[in-house]
Order: C-alpha cells, then sequence, then structure tokens
C-alpha cells in the first residue's frame, strides 16, 4: 500500500472510529473497565460513621480535631492490544476481511482509551512476537498504532497465542486490560498461559470470523487454501456430508473456545464481518458494569 493510500485509510478510520468512540462508546468504556484501584485526593474533617482508619494524624494534630483523608478512583488504566497478524487474518468473503475489522475495532478501543486519559500500546503476533509498540498518550501515537495495523507486514503466517499471552505477562510490569483480537485459529492450548495471564491483568478476547469458515456454500468444487501453512487441497461443497462436517468441527471449535474463556475467567464476544461490532462491543461492555 501506498503511503498516500496509507493517510487516506488513517484519516478514514480516524473518522469513523474516533466519532463511535465520542458518541457511543464512552461511557461505556469507563464503566465497564475500571482503574487500578484508589488514590489520596484531599482532607476534610472527619464526620460520624467514617473510617477511623482514615484519619489523617498530621493534620489531626496541627489543627486539634480529627481529618481523615478522601479517596477517588484511580482511573488512568494501561491498555495493550494484542492484535493477530497471521495468514488466517487476510481471509473475508462477504464485506470485508478479518484484518480489516480487526483494524476497525483497535482503532475504536484505542480512541476510547485515550478519551479516558489512558495509556495504549500495542502487541503484534503471529506465532512470534512481530513487534511490541509501548503504551502512551496523545493522538500522534493513536495514528501511529493505526497506520502499523493497516501496514504491518508480518514475518510469519502461523498463530501461537500462548506465546503472545505469556510475552504479555512478561513485558508488563503493572496490571492492565489487555484486548486480544484474533480469529483465534490455533490448534495448540493456550488456557494455562490465558488463566496466567489474567490474575496479573485483566484481559478480554475479540474473536473475528468470517460466516464461510462456519458454513460453506453450495458451489461444488472449491479449491481451498491455508494461509498459515499453504496447504491446498479441493473440496466438493456440492456435497451435503462435506458441509455437515465442516459445521460440525466449527460448532465444536466454538464450544472449545467457549469453554477455554470460561476456565480462564476472560470475558469475550465473537463477531462475525458481516455483522455490526458496535453492538457486539457495547453487549460486552455491558456484561462488565
Amino acid at each position: 500500500m501506498e503511503t498516500s493510500e496509507i493517510l487516506k485509510r488513517v484519516r478514514q478510520i480516524e473518522i469513523k472510529t474516533k466519532g463511535l468512540s465520542n458518541n457511543i462508546f464512552a461511557g461505556e468504556y469507563h464503566s465497564a473497565f475500571k482503574g487500578r484501584g484508589m488514590t489520596f485526593s484531599e482532607v476534610r474533617e472527619y464526620q460520624y460513621g467514617d473510617d477511623i482508619r482514615d484519619i489523617e494524624w498530621n493534620v489531626t494534630a496541627r489543627f486539634n480535631k480529627p481529618y481523615i483523608k478522601v479517596f477517588e478512583e484511580e482511573r488512568e488504566l494501561t491498555v495493550m492490544l494484542l492484535v493477530d497478524v497471521s495468514g488466517s487474518l487476510n481471509f473475508g468473503t462477504v464485506c470485508q476481511t478479518k484484518r480489516d475489522m480487526v483494524t476497525e475495532i483497535a482503532a475504536t478501543l484505542a480512541f476510547s482509551a485515550i478519551q479516558n486519559n489512558d495509556k495504549i500500546g500495542v502487541i503484534f503476533f503471529s506465532d512470534k512476537i512481530e513487534k511490541f509498540i509501548p503504551p502512551m498518550k496523545g493522538r500522534k501515537h493513536i495514528l501511529y498504532i493505526i497506520r502499523e495495523l493497516l501496514d504491518f507486514k508480518p514475518e510469519s503466517q502461523r498463530t501461537d497465542v500462548r506465546q503472545a499471552v505469556e510475552y504479555l505477562t512478561r513485558v508488563l510490569k503493572r496490571r492492565c486490560t489487555a484486548f486480544m483480537l484474533s480469529d483465534f485459529m490455533d490448534n495448540k492450548d493456550f488456557q494455562q498461559a490465558l488463566t496466567i495471564a489474567n490474575r496479573k491483568h485483566d484481559v478480554v478476547a475479540i474473536q473475528v470470523y468470517d460466516r464461510r469458515i462456519a458454513e460453506l456454500p453450495d458451489v461444488g468444487l472449491m479449491k481451498v487454501r491455508d494461509a498459515e501453512t499453504g496447504h491446498e487441497q479441493i473440496i466438493d461443497t456440492s456435497s451435503k456430508a462435506v458441509r455437515n462436517a465442516n459445521a460440525l468441527w466449527w460448532k465444536h471449535r466454538a464450544e472449545y473456545l467457549r469453554d477455554t474463556f470460561s476456565r480462564s475467567n476472560v470475558d469475550a464476544v465473537s463477531i462475525r464481518t458481516d455483522q455490526d461490532y458496535v453492538s457486539a462491543l457495547m453487549g460486552l461492555f455491558a456484561r462488565r458494569s
């Protein structure tokens, strides 16, 4: 993609996703993702019923009457986007590719984060850590992230979710909210790594998938190619047995992912590329509020 085309796409995505984060997600994002704890704000005179453990003894001694510390929620978060850049994300049959939707969702979350004065960073992963962008604030930083989302060229086409999650646990020392954006087309088990990461951080899984993965069309012989391994084969989609076998495989895959996220205590949402991701994210936020 040429530089001028990238800048045009960046601007289009900024207009669309910033509008969403400003008009729709502002309150929901704030209430769904809490701050790290309580921070000291000010002192005031003691009132009946106040917790005596909050008494500020230095001020109390100075004025010869009891004062207590007032705390407020520490709102500033560190938000990390774990973005799958493996080959399977380039697939799309209806409205857009999975990668296009992941880019829009990531940009929307990024603008929601900076609107709440949160830092945001990115981990691009395939079956290796492709790139780490440390968390920072500001519009310039967000636009840099969007440019990378649009034009990043991974070295590998395969997927390893476990490695990405373990990297998050190692590299982020302070607690963060981490959004994993992937199709989760990974045959390796990552439940233990996800459980450990979610104890330290607040991990949220966002699966993006294409409807033709779940339901094969009846179009006769079709050559299919695995984007991650390069393996090609001919399948007969006119065969009801073939279509049923694919549907059963997808059903088991979806159940496996739901079970993995549930056992890891990770909130998750699954979004199809021809569906409205706004309502899906709003539903996720509402469940967390």
